[in-house]
């Protein structure tokens, strides 16, 4: 057992490293949205719908990524989506209007979608039940570094060149994640399990999962667990530095605080799971995120507060939603060990597809406290309503899949 360790931890590391590579390619131009706009002469709604793009990509792409590394093992459609990834943001870098910078978003995000598809297929491959909810608050600890460190890295940019360079950053960074993909991750999917390539077959597979009524409903609110924190993603910009003043490096700082809550929350996860089932952890992190967000509307519609105000109840919903990210999935991926790859991509697209439809909403509400306070509030509410209507006791199988590795790092 203990000789497997050092590969445990090595195995979380680079699948951290490898997820990274979606928030990174969200968040890294946050910074940078309000002089996007003014230099493109649109509105900020319309460049929120940029995010948007990038969110619909992520979508589409886990959909597509899925099925084929469920056919052609994990490793040759993640480097394959990277590589997109590159190229759609030298696209990105050169783009002179937003419908072009839009489009390549979207591709941006396809791209992205291999890395993070095949990163939670692989701990379907490996893991099952309560082992693989920690496993994936190990992986938001690494995972967590990039919401900290992309804003920061976009504003530190910014100080020295256009919002263009941001993107120029993105294609070194996936330039290394390659180089990641090809020489540390090895092939999790043995070609006895692996699936044959046919559109029959691969739309049969996402039959049978939509089938699975408590497997859809366990998506729904892993959906919409990542919505609130979309929400955020969305607003933060223009709420801290379009209402309250803040400059882009004070907005990197505060943006950062929130991940760190979030990140804070995944790793606190890991000890309740020593108590408590992910089932339940996930039941009560959503009352809390409920009542945090009732805070918010409250404060929102009073208008005080302050920048305090605005930040503790975000700060609340965010760690909230630390214990619901990372439980959530792994109850639904657990009903469906034999086709990960399809389940981890019906999953992320779910996550990232309200992502998509939430962010623009932000911006259509008002892109102020309020409308971010209603629309996080309203994701809690409707997920703890889907989990109740499921209940907190799932008929999963606890047990690890053959060839796993049986006690997470």
């Amino acid at each position: 057992m203990n000789s497997k360790a050092p590969g445990r931890v090595r195995m979380i590391v680079v699948l951290g490293v490898l997820v990274a590579l979606g928030p990174l390619t969200i968040d890294m131009y946050l910074p940078a949205l309000p002089k996007i706009a003014d230099d493109l002469s649109v509105s900020s709604s319309i460049v929120q719908l940029t995010l948007t793009g990038t969110l619909l990509g992520l979508a589409l792409g886990q959909l597509i990524v899925g099925p084929l590394s469920d056919s052609l093992g994990r490793r040759r459609p993640l480097m394959a989506g990277i590589v997109v990834h590159m190229a759609a943001s030298v696209v990105c870098m050169l783009a002179s209007n937003v419908a072009v910078l839009g489009s390549a978003r979207v591709l941006q995000g396809i791209g992205a979608a291999a890395s993070m598809v095949v990163a939670i297929a692989v701990v379907s491959d490996l893991f099952a039940g309560s082992a693989a909810a920690t496993v994936l608050s190990r992986l938001m600890l690494v995972l967590g570094v990039a919401p900290v460190v992309a804003p920061s890295l976009g504003a530190a940019v910014l100080l020295r060149g256009s919002w263009h360079w941001v993107f120029t950053a993105l294609v070194v960074l996936a330039g290394l994640l390659l180089l990641v993909a090809a020489f540390a991750l090895p092939e999790t999917l043995a070609p006895t399990h692996r699936r044959p390539l046919q559109v029959r077959g691969i739309a049969t597979t996402y039959v049978e999962l939509l089938r699975d009524s408590r497997f859809v409903i366990l998506v729904l609110v892993a959906a919409l667990g990542m919505s609130g924190l979309f929400a955020y993603i969305a607003g933060a910009s223009f709420v801290l530095q379009g209402i309250y003043g803040l400059d882009q490096q004070a907005f990197a700082l505060v943006f950062g605080a929130g991940a760190v809550a979030l990140i804070g929350a995944t790793q606190f996860n890991v000890v309740l799971l020593k108590r408590f089932t992910p089932q339940s952890i996930t039941l009560w992190a959503l009352a809390a995120a409920l009542l945090a967000g009732g805070v918010f509307v409250a404060l929102a519609v009073a208008e005080v507060g302050g920048l305090a105000g605005f930040v503790v109840p975000v700060w609340a919903i965010l760690a909230a939603m630390g214990l619901v990210i990372p439980n959530a999935p792994a109850i639904a991926l657990s009903r469906h060990p034999d086709a990960g790859g399809t389940a981890a991509a019906l999953l992320g697209a779910a996550q990232f597809g309200l992502g998509a439809a939430v962010a623009p909403l932000v911006g259509v509400l008002g892109n102020d406290e309020l409308a971010l306070a209603a629309v996080m509030a309203v994701s809690a509410l409707v997920a703890l309503l889907a989990l109740l209507a499921v209940g907190t006791s799932t008929d999963t199988d606890e047990t690890v899949p053959e060839g796993a590795l049986a006690e997470p790092a």
